[in-house]
């Protein structure tokens, strides 16, 4: 009996310790619902914040954008004052504050913060800087100085059609520090400029994407041009001549002319659309010659703008049609020049030029007497044992000492070196090979020379060192092939 009430009395107290556990199970789960609904409630609220949060930034980036691309006004044009040192030319102005202000001379447009004074000039791009990143510039290389802060926006003009603009990623903006090269992507691609925003200032230039622009080169990608004429001085001569330039359209007019040593611009409309690579004429029908015959339009940059071609004409043109026109025989541009028959400049070797229209100078009578015609007649005892006019009163180039080939070489040695152009230099280099000036592998060791101030540098020096044979050679092939920069270089 003891032991079946021992055991009903154990039963009893297990299903009391069953119950309490169980109570205390339901309590404890209770708990954790209640914890879990309440950490819920924190997440759900939580990512209503962090959505909030990433709303009001998108609304504000937005916001700062639309600030950033739009101008409250179309900007302020102004006149930049052009300061020029040798063949460089800078550009200062002083903005009167808050606002946008375009440069008549550049077509840059700066989107400024505050008054403040802006310092600004081209210089030259690093080619294989911009190799190493897969560009290629698509526009002049400008250093910008100002305080810090003043200017918040940049537009750079480009020189694109509108069909190029569509091709999306082809232009951005680099922006060149003594730390490197960052490559900065546009607010904005109008039909005129690009607009990028301003992290501090230092150089800042247009890049085309190097892989996109050959794809595009492939179809015939158009850019948009001009083209310049400029006019030298006369010279006393018979012939007269006439420089026509292809460049890209955002190349800056002041830069040119800057690089065009007493020569005169003759402004006409100068505006067309070329292809890279492609291959373009001249035409003018009253000229004696145009050279090169043929060349294909290449972008050009700078620094040293050497005419795309030369046209020679007769001195006593006041008139005449030049065209430029595509592989096709088609106008891509033409007009009508007007040639006035006196332009001021130097004559050969310092004297003064003389007027295309003067007689002795048509007559092609040398120029002493041309000077002085009639002293034969007010000395008829001249020729019965006198000595003549040209034997008393020697020419200007008599008695100046003969120069050899190599010391004229030498003495033009760095002129040519930055003057010269990189399709010249190639030809140079067949011609010297023709005349057995160059051996092939000489011409093969320049023509694989890096740069081209190098490669001009190593077949200079090269022919230098060959004798005056060799000198003489190049200076005539020089003649032939450059007119213009020979001219300059004063080798004809």
């Amino acid at each position: 009996m003891e032991d079946d009430e021992s055991e009903e009395s154990e039963d009893d107290e297990s299903e009391e310790s069953e119950d309490d556990e169980s109570e205390e199970s339901e309590e404890d789960e209770s708990e954790e619902s209640e914890e879990d609904e309440s950490e819920e409630m924190e997440d759900d609220e939580s990512e209503e914040m962090k959505d909030d949060e990433s709303e009001e930034m998108k609304d504000d980036e937005s916001e700062e954008m639309e600030d950033d691309t739009k101008l409250m006004k179309p900007p302020s044009s102004f006149t930049p004052e052009l300061r020029s040192e040798s063949t460089q030319v800078s550009y200062r102005f002083r903005c009167p504050g808050p606002g946008g202000f375009q440069c008549t001379s550049t077509g840059l447009v700066f989107v400024m913060d505050q008054e403040a004074e802006l310092l600004y000039r081209t210089v030259q791009w690093d080619e294989s800087l911009l190799q190493s990143a897969g560009k290629a510039a698509a526009g002049p290389l400008i250093s910008i100085q100002c305080p810090e802060d003043a200017v918040r926006q940049l537009h750079l003009p480009h020189c694109e059609t509108k069909d190029a603009l569509l091709s999306e990623g082809l232009l951005s903006v680099v922006h060149i520090t003594d730390d490197g090269m960052s490559v900065i992507d546009p607010l904005e691609i109008t039909d005129t400029h690009v607009i990028v925003k301003v992290p501090h200032l230092s150089c800042f230039g247009l890049v085309w994407a190097w892989e996109l622009l050959l794809r595009l080169l492939d179809n015939k990608k158009p850019i948009s041009c001009q083209v310049l004429l400029f006019r030298p001085p006369n010279q006393i001569t018979r012939k007269q001549s006439l420089n026509v330039h292809l460049l890209p359209s955002n190349v800056l007019l002041d830069e040119v002319k800057a690089k065009q040593e007493d020569c005169v611009l003759i402004r006409k409309p100068s505006k067309c659309t070329l292809i890279k690579n492609q291959t373009y004429t001249v035409h003018c029908p009253k000229a004696h010659k145009v050279q090169p015959q043929k060349d294909d339009f290449d972008l050009d940059f700078g620094p040293n703008y050497p005419p795309t071609f030369e046209i020679i004409l007769p001195a006593n043109i006041e008139e005449t049609t030049v065209a430029v026109r595509d592989q096709a025989e088609t106008a891509v541009w033409e007009c009508e020049v007007h040639l006035p028959v006196h332009l001021p400049g130097p004559g050969p070797a310092g004297t003064p030029s003389v007027s295309a229209g003067t007689p002795s100078v048509s007559a092609g009578t040398p120029s002493v007497s041309a000077r002085t015609p009639s002293v034969s007649a007010r000395t008829p005892s001249v020729s019965a044992g006198t000595p003549s006019v040209s034997a008393r009163t020697p020419s200007v180039s008599a008695g100046t000492p003969s120069v050899s080939a190599e010391e004229k070489l030498k003495s033009v040695r760095t002129q040519f070196i930055d003057r010269v152009s990189g399709p010249v230099l190639r030809e140079l280099l067949d011609k010297l090979l023709d005349c057995e000036v160059l051996t092939g592998g000489e011409m093969e060791s320049a023509a694989a020379t890096t740069g081209r101030a190098e490669k001009a540098r190593e077949v200079i020096d090269m022919v230098r060192r060959k004798g005056p044979a060799a000198s003489s050679a190049l200076i005539d092939v020089l003649c032939e092939v450059d007119p213009y920069l020979s001219s300059q270089l004063d080798l004809t």
